[in-house]
């Protein structure tokens, strides 16, 4: 019957090979796809009302002029005339927040994970061999 050194052999070996090959990867996309996004910013909005609906009267960067019209049901607590902090993608200013923009890059986040994994496996595979 084989020991748990010639069980744990092929099995750290095989988990390298998973972590590294779509690992390293999955982190050059993510990397690209960070630096291709665009930057969010904050402004000062105003609540305004139209026609039953509340929304956000702002500017951005370039001084054009947006509206976003929302459900009163979305605009719960908010005061027509008060000013509030609202976040915009620079690119896009059609996807704003009013709370911070909390960037996600599920790619490299895979990607550091299966690295890792790949790196813990490789040195596991080292003090295997000690034994």
């Amino acid at each position: 019957m084989p020991g748990p050194v010639e069980v744990l052999g092929p099995i750290l070996e095989l988990m390298t090979w998973v972590g590294f090959i779509p690992g390293i990867p999955l982190l050059i996309a993510g990397w690209v796809l960070a630096r291709r996004r665009c930057p969010w910013t904050v402004t000062t909005a105003e609540v305004v009302e139209a026609g039953g609906f509340k929304g956000f009267r702002w500017s951005d960067g370039d001084n054009a002029s947006h509206l976003s019209l929302l459900t009163a049901e979305e605009t719960k607590g908010l005061e027509t005339g008060t000013e509030v902090a609202l976040h915009y993608d620079v690119c896009h200013p059609g996807r704003w927040s009013l709370g911070p923009h909390r960037p996600d890059n599920t790619v490299m986040t895979i990607g550091w994970i299966l690295t890792a994994t790949g790196m813990v496996c490789t040195l596991g595979g080292f003090v295997l061999l000690m034994f």
